[in-house]
């Protein structure tokens, strides 16, 4: 498994976002799948050791859009046009997760692209079907000062 690049501030992989999750991800080029293990604290609950669905959805977003990054380039990334969420059972915080992304389908400006968060029996405990386009050239002006930060920090 070969690790993904970490940004600065994305609230999912930002490593200088004091209140991000700091996650990584590690791409299987043979699978296709992009994957990250990680623990939601409870300080992102919705209930009581129950991780809060805006979270859920966050990390659905960002582990099924960084799969088009498998086969590709950082220049790859893209944009979510639209993200599916279906909440199958409560996902649990303090508790090991894995989070999974693939490529369903590339083509033209875009690709539909899927996620879902395990537990460690796996255990779908929500999952995603997402929309995502290329970048607006406006977008990738701005993001030209944040390269320098979305690299593989070991």
């Amino acid at each position: 498994m070969n690790k993904q690049p970490n940004s600065r501030m994305c609230f999912v992989c930002g490593l200088q976002n004091p209140v991000g999750l700091k996650l990584a991800f590690y791409e299987d080029p043979e699978s296709g799948q992009v994957r990250a293990e990680f623990t939601v604290p409870d300080e992102y609950q919705g209930y009581p050791g129950v991780v809060h669905g805006g979270i859920v959805s966050a990390i659905l977003d960002e582990v099924s859009g960084r799969a088009v990054l498998v086969h590709g380039s950082d220049e790859n990334l893209m944009a979510t046009l639209r993200l599916t969420v279906r909440y199958r059972r409560p996902t649990p915080t303090e508790t090991r997760l894995t989070a999974v992304g693939w490529v369903e389908r590339m083509g033209g400006v875009g690709a539909r692209v899927a996620g879902e968060i395990r537990l460690p029996d796996g255990t779908v405990t929500a999952e995603c079907e997402s929309v995502l386009t290329n970048v607006p050239e406006e977008f990738r002006a701005q993001w030209e000062e944040e390269k320098p930060y979305w690299k593989v920090y070991e």
